[in-house]
């Protein structure tokens, strides 16, 4: 009889971190670990830690699984993941013999970093983008100088290493041109009084979303009236009111079809909706699939299929 397939991903602990995998020797490293590794791995499945991780594709096409998000994947393929955020990469193009290397992987701790900025102002210019990994970020028109950084990481130790990763951080924090892969969050804004209020209201959608509740009551929480709500809430977001329910809503409604052997419908309501047929139609929107689609595609993150 075979074994139920397990839907959640999978923690990787420190001692599953062998040489033989590809990783460096622990205590021949820092505060930046080097990985390389070819496919197929063991090192390939869904799977999270607790550092962030800056993953470049060197080789080979697939499909790239971060959080909620499917996407396609080819060789210049350059995300950040933040901490424990699940993610794999599956080559579906790869000769039979496979390849040598196609994952070149930076892993980096959040703590030390942020004490760090505090001491030393220059790195606070990071933390906006480690805000925007809890999320996962695609980079574009970068992947050639990242790997130039990668490459000479691999090769220093000490304060020579972690200069070459501070130079790599701050082109990825000076990036403009990126797109966050999983989940929705707070932008920048200007107004630090609104932003907190909006921050607050966030918060409460967020673990309420599946309830039924409308722009104006929530503004009257945030002591706004329906159009400052409004206004405020989009510049904050980046989304309107609506959009921005509906997308967690849709987000709470993956990890559900990931996770779960429930039916579409039941799904449907469970997350807020209280019409399948538009239910389907903000799921296409804003995934470019169907649900039935989305949970087919996402059984692919285990790689291949096990006995």
């Amino acid at each position: 009889m075979a074994l139920a397939r397990p839907r959640t991903p999978e923690l990787e602990h420190e001692c599953v971190r062998s040489p033989t995998l590809g990783y460096e020797p622990q205590g021949s490293y820092g505060c930046v670990r080097y990985l390389e590794h070819g496919y197929p791995n063991p090192l390939v499945r869904w799977h999270y830690h607790e550092e962030y991780e800056l993953h470049l594709i060197v080789a080979t096409r697939g499909k790239v699984f971060v959080g909620d998000y499917i996407g396609q994947f080819e060789p210049g393929h350059l995300v950040l993941t933040g901490p424990r955020l699940p993610h794999n990469w599956i080559s579906t193009d790869t000769p039979p013999e496979g390849v040598p290397l196609r994952d070149m992987v930076l892993q980096f701790p959040d703590t030390p970093l942020r004490e760090a900025a505090e001491g030393i102002a220059e790195l606070r210019e990071a933390l906006p983008l480690l805000e925007r990994a809890r999320h996962g970020i695609e980079f574009f028109g970068i992947s050639e100088r990242a790997r130039m950084h990668y490459e000479r990481i691999q090769h220093t130790q000490g304060l020579r290493r972690f200069a070459e990763f501070v130079e790599l951080l701050g082109e990825l924090a000076a990036c403009v041109d990126y797109r966050l892969l999983s989940t929705v969050q707070l932008q920048s804004y200007d107004d630090d009084v609104a932003l907190a209020r909006i921050s607050g209201i966030v918060d409460y959608i967020t673990e309420h979303s599946a309830a039924q509740f409308s722009m104006a009551e929530l503004g009257r929480r945030a002591g706004m009236t329906e159009s400052q709500f409004s206004r405020y809430f989009r510049k904050a977001t980046g989304n309107t009111f609506t959009d921005f329910v509906n997308r967690l809503r849709i987000n709470r409604a993956c990890q559900l079809l990931m996770e779960s052997d429930r039916y579409i419908t039941n799904i449907c309501y469970d997350v807020g909706f209280n019409n399948v047929a538009n239910f389907n139609r903000r799921f296409l929107q804003i995934k470019g699939m169907t649900p039935k689609e989305f949970r087919r595609q996402a059984e692919a993150r285990f790689g291949a299929s096990r006995g």
